[in-house]
């Protein structure tokens, strides 16, 4: 078993060690493998098929499987590194340690949103962008998205989501008006004056590459996501009788069935079930 930090706590050593297997993945080509899966299981709402990644029950063991490959992949190149995690709700600002530039660098210029300082610029010749849904070669940012500002969620708005008492509630997509992880994933009905909450917000915040399918391209989104992970630990902790919903294979005469997955029934591409990720402590452990 291994120790997920707060990136805050990493030693320096221990931030050039993360920077450095996340490069060799890229060197290797690998990295691209990990954006072209995310980008194959951004599914929405509007689009026909199963949602395994998004917009559903399995987003968040969907996730926690991504990570748990990409930090076994890292762990190939240097067995000692771990995902760390960002808090959003307390490194909120555009100084914040994460955004270093030893670390993963900081914002996009005016302009073309080019990331300019750090090891993932584009003129330090390492983080190429191969694969996209933008014509774009290197890693965009636009922290805040100041011509139509939008502010990272803080813990009081968090708390919507970790006060809701089930883990997920028909009709198991975006428009679900109540449950843990449609909260937490941050869809809103039509007319809510902020139409992002929590995840979702926070990719619009962090802006460029992380706008879309190929946001993996910027290395913020696995701190981003291992936080979301840990919202999820935190939340069972919360709420210990409260469970994966639901628990069978949705019925034929569900609008859902054959898009949202039970518990039982096995995420693609990996054949894993929703139920066989419920819980991580026999793998890794958060700091927190």
């Amino acid at each position: 078993m291994y120790t997920r930090k707060n990136q805050r706590n990493l030693t320096g050593a221990e931030k050039k060690k993360f920077v450095q297997a996340v490069l060799e993945l890229k060197r290797r080509g690998t990295y691209e493998e990990f954006v072209e899966l995310h980008i194959q299981y951004y599914i929405s709402d509007a689009e026909d098929g199963l949602r395994a990644g998004h917009m559903a029950p399995s987003f968040l063991p969907w996730h926690r499987q991504f990570l748990l490959d990409f930090e076994g992949a890292l762990q190939k190149v240097d067995k000692s590194v771990t995902i760390p995690y960002w808090d959003w709700t307390a490194d909120n600002s555009h100084s914040s340690s994460l955004w270093a530039e030893s670390f993963l660098g900081g914002n996009g210029r005016q302009g073309d949103r080019q990331v300019m300082t750090g090891p993932f610029a584009h003129r330090a010749g390492n983080w190429p962008i191969r694969t996209s849904v933008t014509d774009s070669d290197f890693l965009t940012r636009n922290f805040g998205r100041p011509a139509d500002p939008v502010s990272l969620p803080t813990a009081a708005e968090l708390a919507g989501a970790m006060n809701e008492k089930v883990y997920d509630a028909s009709p198991w997509d975006s428009t679900a008006r109540t449950g843990f992880r449609n909260r937490l994933e941050g869809w809103t009905t039509g007319g809510d004056k902020a139409p992002w909450r929590n995840h979702n917000r926070v990719h619009r915040w962090v802006g460029g590459e992380m706008l879309g399918a190929a946001s993996p391209n910027d290395p913020v989104f696995w701190l981003h996501h291992a936080f979301v992970d840990l919202l999820w630990d935190r939340w069972q902790s919360k709420h210990p009788k409260a469970t994966y919903l639901p628990h069978k294979r949705l019925p034929r005469n569900d609008p859902q069935s054959g898009r949202a997955l039970s518990a039982e029934e096995p995420m693609p591409p990996w054949n894993i079930k929703p139920s066989q990720l419920l819980d991580h402590k026999n793998l890794y452990r958060y700091d927190a």
